[in-house]
């Protein structure tokens, strides 16, 4: 997975920004990110504490690291049935 350009805690800041009265189109300019990215965090981070939003990023990080191991393991079985499938 991508190393992320903005820190949950610096998503959580520019969102701050915006609840206190900054426009949208002055914190995409600010921080150089897209429309749809802002609407993104915002919807993702809104309304969330610290600790939800730290929790929420650990399953996604143990989310990734499921799925590569699922993907290791799909490849090797996928050798051997090839493996077995010429032994036949």
């Amino acid at each position: 997975m991508n190393k992320p350009k903005f820190p949950q805690s610096k998503i959580k800041k520019i969102l701050r920004e915006h609840e206190v009265g900054l426009t949208v189109q002055e914190i995409l300019k600010k921080y150089n990110i897209s429309m749809a990215t802002f609407y993104n965090w915002k919807k993702k981070y809104e309304g969330l504490n610290l600790a939800e939003s730290c929790r929420i990023l650990e399953l996604e990080e143990e989310n990734d690291r499921l799925k590569r191991m699922f993907a290791e393991l799909s490849l090797e079985n996928m050798s051997l049935r090839k493996k077995l499938e010429k032994l036949s």
